[in-house]
């Protein structure tokens, strides 16, 4: 059984009830719903929440809410791998025979049924634990700087002060969209950044946190500019 599991806790503080405002014309989980969807291979989308108000909208777009959340995995800094680990015990303790998860953040509008697939495909190679969307920084990392105490600039890696851009190497950070793994994996609680992970490169422009209102509102704007050029359907 192939299983997608949106996390989606209530208690967000910089964006009061995130993952149900609405954005651009949807309550922000029904994007990643959608997207799952669309993918069509899950036997099961799930959606992992503590709070009534997001398991009916969740439902209301075709998910499933089999349970609510507890508490001890609600607070601000529970990590992701413990939720999806719950989701994967209740499911086992149901019946189900889970064999592959798909851990999709409630978050990420930009996300595409195209990309989830290419995830599963993804851990066709046995040596493969996990496989998630990454995307490249906009600018060198090795070229950092810092601001100090004393307002002033210093470099992370000041070797590299003269090194030109092309010349260095081109670094990734999580896109933070989804993270397919196998059952035992997350059981396990195996560390995703890893050498038994597989990269699902995205183009940064369908690349947005959205953690604060200035995100928010950037991440409406890269929609929009996406619909008016690819259509409504992008």
């Amino acid at each position: 059984m192939k299983v997608a599991i949106i996390p989606a806790r209530g208690g967000s503080k910089r964006i009061p009830r995130k993952n149900i405002k609405p954005f651009c014309g949807k309550p922000m989980i029904a994007w990643s719903i959608e997207a799952a969807q669309r993918a069509d291979c899950f036997d099961k989308i799930i959606v992992s929440t503590d709070y009534e108000d997001i398991a009916e909208v969740a439902k209301s777009y075709g998910a499933s809410v089999p349970f609510l959340r507890p508490a001890s995995l609600s607070g601000d800094h529970t990590g992701t791998i413990p939720v999806i680990r719950h989701g994967i015990e209740w499911l086992t303790k149901a019946g189900e025979k889970v064999e592959k998860v798909c851990c999709l953040y409630a978050t990420a509008p930009f996300v595409s049924a195209e990309d989830i697939i290419r995830g599963l495909v993804a851990l066709d190679d046995e040596t493969i634990d996990y496989a998630f969307s990454v995307t490249s920084y906009a600018f060198p990392i090795q070229r950092a700087i810092r601001i100090t105490d004393y307002d002033r600039i210093q470099m992370f890696n000041a070797e590299h002060f003269n090194t030109r851009s092309q010349d260095l190497e081109e670094a990734y950070h999580d896109a933070g969209q989804f993270y397919w793994g196998r059952k035992k994996a997350w059981l396990d609680e195996k560390m995703i950044f890893g050498e038994r992970s597989k990269p699902i490169i995205l183009p940064r422009y369908r690349v947005q946190d959205v953690d604060t209102l200035e995100d928010w509102e950037r991440a409406e704007w890269m929609l929009k500019a996406m619909q008016a050029q690819f259509g409504e359907s992008s």
